[in-house]
């Protein structure tokens, strides 16, 4: 599972501890979770946000057969989710919906805590002169996505709301890794 290597690296890159509380946004069917509930162990928190019925159901079949309770899961779209103030961390891995959003991105940033950190990896396209290489991701990546809008810059609201941020570019710039602070 190639794509467990990039959940593992973001969720490193989020820099968690023991007992900290973490949003992660879009978790689909909750690969990041575990790597997510093991960093914050069971004294912390982990407040997932989807809004796919069918992920959901996945995802809640992950946490049961996992015994969390350090676990909630929000079925609602992440511009609407009522989170919790002052969280430690976000994670968007894989949401370049959600990142082009930018009522989901405030929702989110103004849920943490100053000096809150947040970390989104998600594809990327290369600039428009190597327009057949782009078009051939876009091909792969259609079906996780309802829009292409942003692509080439796709942390531009998350940008807009931190006061840091690093981007970095990863396998040959066809994804990106965005590691920010509030």
């Amino acid at each position: 599972m190639a794509w467990l290597t990039h959940y593992r690296l973001a969720v490193r890159e989020l820099d968690l501890s023991p007992g900290e509380r973490v949003v992660d946004t879009g978790y689909g069917t909750g690969l990041s979770l575990p790597l997510i509930e093991e960093a914050v162990g069971p004294t912390g928190q982990v407040v997932g946000v989807e809004q796919s019925p069918e992920m959901i159901e996945l995802a809640r079949l992950r946490v049961s057969e996992s015994g969390w309770t350090n676990v909630s899961l929000v079925p609602k779209p992440v511009q609407e989710a009522e989170l919790p103030e002052g969280l430690d961390a976000a994670l968007f891995c894989l949401t370049h919906d959600v990142v082009r959003m930018p009522e989901a991105v405030a929702n989110v940033l103004g849920s943490l805590r100053p000096g809150g950190r947040f970390v989104s990896l998600g594809p990327r396209q290369w600039h428009a002169i190597f327009e057949p290489a782009n078009a051939i991701a876009r091909s792969a990546i259609r079906r996780s996505m309802t829009t292409f809008e942003g692509l080439h810059h796709p942390w531009t609201h998350l940008e807009a709301g931190s006061t840091e941020l690093r981007v970095r570019r990863l396998l040959f710039g066809w994804l990106y890794l965005a590691v920010g602070n509030v």
